[in-house]
């Protein structure tokens, strides 16, 4: 049996300790906006918090997490949360959409240690989290326009 708290909600699962957080948040949880993509920790789409920290969740066992406040893109909330989901939109950020959870979680975690982030900062911090679609520039206006609302 493994505690965890996930998006404020304390669960107990029955889940082998060595089994990757991804799928227990995707598989046991059902939640479905952490994407699976790499599974070796080499593109981020798989980015959650761990008490304020982003972690690639497809490499790091669940027991490694145990007793963490885990948030998930489903949990974002918050000034740091809304300020970025409000930016992503207005910069029209998405194209395919599936680095945008990882992206987003990591500007999160980004945020919350550095409100007012320099743009080499903001590249620097999202530079484990590969774009398919190569809209870096929107992403980095985004997490710029929602440093200034936090």
């Amino acid at each position: 049996m493994v505690a965890l708290t996930v998006n404020g909600v304390e669960r107990h699962l029955a889940v082998d300790p060595e089994t990757p957080l991804l799928w227990v948040l995707r598989d046991e949880l059902g939640l479905m906006g952490t994407k699976f993509s790499c599974g070796k920790a080499e593109c981020g789409a798989c980015t959650v918090l761990a008490d304020g920290e982003p972690i690639l969740s497809c490499v790091v066992p669940v027991a490694d997490v145990a007793g963490q406040q885990i948030t998930t893109i489903e949990g974002l909330s918050g000034p740091v949360g809304k300020a970025l989901k409000g930016a992503w939109l207005s910069e029209q950020v998405s194209q395919c959409g599936y680095c945008q959870p990882g992206q987003i979680m990591t500007a999160a975690g980004l945020l919350a240690k550095n409100a007012k982030p320099s743009e080499e900062q903001v590249k620097e911090a999202l530079d484990p989290v590969l774009c398919r679609c190569g809209s870096y520039p929107a992403i980095i206006r985004a997490v710029l326009k929602a440093s200034g609302e936090v």
